[in-house]
Formats: C-alpha cells, sequence, structure tokens
C-alpha cells in the first residue's frame, strides 16, 4: 500500500523515458514514427484563429444598415490594414465626406445589412512544438503531436520557473553546498545550463541574465530572491509560462539547502553533454515537476531501464513537501500499520522518520514524497 500515497521526486542514472509533446488544439504532425528528431526540431504545428473586432460601421457612418453594403471600399474576404478605409459615405451631394479606418489588421470576415456590423479577425497565430529531446518518435497522436522516446539521465526538482530550454551542463561550483556567486558564473557560459550548489543568489540570477544562461539549477533560493526575480508574489499556481529570460530549477527547496549529493554527483558525470530543462511546476490537481533530461549516446540507450516502481518502504530516502521542514531529507525508519491522529483531528497513516541530524518523528505519509534513485 505504500506507493498509494507517496509521490516520486526522481534522480535517475539511465532510464528509459517517453515526452509527450501535444499542441493546444488539432494541427498537423510534420514527422513520422521512427524518425530520429534533436531537440529544437518542429515536430507539429497549428494556428490559434486571431482575434475578433466587430464594429457598428453603419452607426458610426450615419448610414441605415441595409445601405452599408454600397458603401464599403473592400469585399469579405479581402485583406485590410491597420488604418485603412474601411467604408465610406458622403452627404449633401457629395460636400461632406466620411470614412471609418480598421482598428486592426487582419481579414474582412463578414458585412451585416441587418446589424449594420462590419467583422475583422486579426492573422491567425502560428504555434509550433518542438521535440524538446534528442530522441525517436514512438507514436503519432494523430493532429495533435507526438511521443519521442529517448533514453537518458532524469532529474526531478522541487520548484521551477521558466520555460523549456537547452543547452550544455556546466557545473560551476565544486561541492553541492557552495552557494553559487556571480563570479561564478563566467562568460564562456552562454547558452548553458549552470548548476550550482547550495544557494541561488539574486546577483547570481542577474549576472546568469547578463551572460546569456539558459537555465540554473541550485539546491535551494530564498522567497525574497525569487520574489526580486518575479516582480510579485508566486503564490500557488502552476509555473513554466514566465518570461525571465532563463528556466530556474531548484531540487531541495527554499532557502541555504545543500543539493543532494547524489544529484551533484549525477550532473558533475554529465558535464559537457546537452541537456533539456523545464521549469514548469504544479504541485496540486496534477503533479507536473520541473525537470532536467540529459540524452545519452546511442550506446548507453540500449543499456536503459525503465523507471522504477515506488514504493513507500523502510529504507527508503524521502523528502518532507510540508512546513515546517519542507525541503528536509529523511529515511523511513518505520511503517506504523494502526492510524494516528494529527492536530486536525484527522486519523491518518503516517511514517517514523529519521531526518539527516538524527532526530526522528512521525509524519504523514502524504506529507512525504520518495526521491527515486538508479
Amino acid at each position: 500500500m505504500g506507493s498509494a500515497y507517496v509521490p516520486g521526486l526522481k534522480v535517475l542514472e539511465n532510464t528509459k523515458l517517453q515526452v509527450e509533446r501535444r499542441l493546444p488544439l488539432k494541427g498537423r504532425v510534420k514527422v513520422r514514427v521512427g524518425e530520429r528528431v534533436s531537440h529544437e526540431q518542429i515536430v507539429a504545428e497549428t494556428e490559434i484563429p486571431g482575434r475578433v473586432e466587430m464594429i457598428n460601421l453603419a452607426a458610426r457612418l450615419g448610414l441605415e444598415a441595409d445601405d452599408l453594403p454600397s458603401h464599403m471600399l473592400c469585399k469579405v474576404g479581402d485583406s485590410v490594414r491597420q488604418g485603412q478605409e474601411l467604408a465610406r459615405s458622403e452627404s449633401f451631394w457629395g460636400l461632406f465626406k466620411s470614412s471609418w479606418p480598421a482598428p486592426i489588421s487582419g481579414t474582412l470576415e463578414s458585412v451585416s445589412e441587418v446589424s449594420g456590423q462590419a467583422v475583422l479577425r486579426a492573422p491567425a497565430q502560428k504555434v509550433t512544438v518542438q521535440a524538446y529531446v534528442d530522441g525517436t518518435v514512438s507514436s503519432v497522436l494523430k493532429d495533435e503531436g507526438v511521443i519521442v522516446e529517448t533514453c537518458g539521465a532524469l532529474v526531478q526538482g522541487i520548484f521551477g520557473v521558466g520555460g523549456e530550454s537547452a543547452g550544455i551542463v556546466h557545473c560551476a561550483v565544486k561541492e553541492p553546498g557552495e552557494t553559487l556567486t556571480p563570479e561564478l558564473i563566467r562568460s564562456e557560459y552562454r547558452g548553458s545550463v549552470v548548476i550550482g550548489g547550495s544557494l541561488l543568489t539574486l546577483q547570481a540570477v542577474r549576472r546568469a541574465l547578463e551572460v546569456g544562461v539558459n537555465g540554473l539549477v541550485a539546491g535551494g533560493i530564498d522567497d525574497e530572491t525569487l520574489k526580486e526575480i518575479l516582480g510579485y508574489d508566486l503564490g500557488v499556481a502552476i509555473t513554466g509560462s514566465e518570461q525571465l529570460g532563463l528556466t530556474l530549477i531548484i531540487t531541495e527547496g527554499f532557502g541555504s539547502i545543500a543539493m543532494a549529493q547524489r544529484t551533484f554527483e549525477l550532473f558533475k558525470r554529465h558535464e559537457g553533454e546537452l541537456a533539456s530543462i523545464s521549469g514548469a511546476t504544479q504541485i496540486r490537481a496534477g503533479v507536473i515537476r520541473p525537470e532536467i533530461i540529459i540524452p545519452s549516446s546511442g550506446a548507453a540507450q540500449k543499456e536503459s531501464q525503465a523507471p522504477p516502481e515506488l514504493s513507500l518502504e523502510v529504507g527508503a530516502v524521502v523528502r518532507l513537501i510540508r512546513e515546517p521542514h519542507f525541503g528536509a531529507l529523511a529515511t523511513v525508519s518505520s511503517l506504523p500499520a494502526e492510524l494516528v491522529s494529527i492536530p486536525t483531528g484527522a486519523r491518518v497513516r503516517v511514517a517514523e522518520i529519521k531526518l539527516q541530524d538524527g532526530s526522528r518523528m512521525l509524519i504523514p505519509r502524504a506529507n512525504l514524497e520518495i526521491i527515486a534513485g538508479s
């Protein structure tokens, strides 16, 4: 029953991954099953219809609705530029003329002789979806997207901001407990994914933006630093759409928390390799984890294994996901079978855990997440 309670946070050295790449609405898939794709390759595309602008031209030109079609200067289906005259009226035998310009560029969709309305639609917006990772198309989702299969290392973070990106992995610190300071981010890290240690400082983020770094990964970050970067309090929301200029991923929690040793060592082993990263995070209503994926070479892919099944058991390494110990790592000591009352009055299943400082406590199993390792 242990696996029924706890979401998993994965840190895997060599595993098989299937990455779904889906359009927001139906469109055209550009690749075939079995095709090799690179992370920046467009695998599907569509167009989102432009916004509609309705204009009561008859009223604005002082015309009867059924007279409007004869005063139009363009036909339904024509493309128009912003500011271009749509219709013109004359009065007093042509002594006075009045016209109305198009408020937007787009296409004239309709002209009604009943309501006197003209409808303009802005140009459609093209939307593309990239493969995100180097891999092979394992299946095509008809008119919607593809599933890309790859093999390699996977690290899930506890929190992130910013969208999808990619870059060569560079470890800017020597130890997982070292703070990532601005002077450690060198100019040659431009376009890279930079790995820090215990704390991501505001000055380091600003330096990374100045250099042109694509991604920053560190153990922890302060609330105030995050607020300063975003310009607002994040609150409870899904992240990933922020336009920061780079992607930030936190692997451990808030505050000065050293990156887990095995996570840091994994990055060290893959230094100089290409990583795909995403800062998208959602804790509630469908968990989404920020992630770093480092695809392996062809030879290594043959030895990859499917992700292990996660279960809460004695000896499992877990992370606390509720205050006052949010982000702390611990080991499961025992799993009492009986229900235990908690301060809210509820009776829940708990786990006895041992924190890294040696202290022990009983924690509701729902407040833990397993860290899966290879």
